[in-house]
């Protein structure tokens, strides 16, 4: 992986129908309502950078927030990485869903970002 890609974001918003179709509109993008998640999935454009977002109701946190995910080789050193350069670690390295690791940070001024790790086999 090497490069560490931006992979995935989310947008956390107070009421998830009317951004999913304000992206529809504004942007022209596919977003479709997921029911398996409980939310909405804005594929990206053909051609365009392939990271996907999601589009959801706040449910924990009182402000809406937009999360970029960052993919990385190995979550763990990484986290430490983050820290060393004056980051915080806000949450993990935790496996929320079977199969990934995933660190939320925030990077010295504050604004929070999130790294993804899809676990090896074996």
């Amino acid at each position: 992986m090497g490069n560490n890609p931006v992979v995935c974001w989310e947008l956390a918003s107070h009421d998830q129908e009317r951004s999913a179709e304000f992206f529809r509109k504004v942007f022209g993008w596919e977003v479709v309502f997921d029911e398996q998640l409980g939310f909405y999935r804005a594929n990206p454009p053909a051609g365009s950078n392939p990271a996907q977002g999601y589009i959801f109701t706040l449910r924990r946190a009182k402000l809406p927030f937009v999360a970029v995910y960052i993919a990385v080789d190995d979550i763990h050193a990484k986290a430490r990485q983050v820290e060393e350069c004056g980051g915080h670690i806000v949450l993990g390295p935790e496996e929320p869903v079977p199969g990934s690791l995933v660190c939320l940070f925030n990077e010295p001024s504050g604004v929070c970002f999130a790294m993804v790790q899809e676990k090896r086999s074996g």
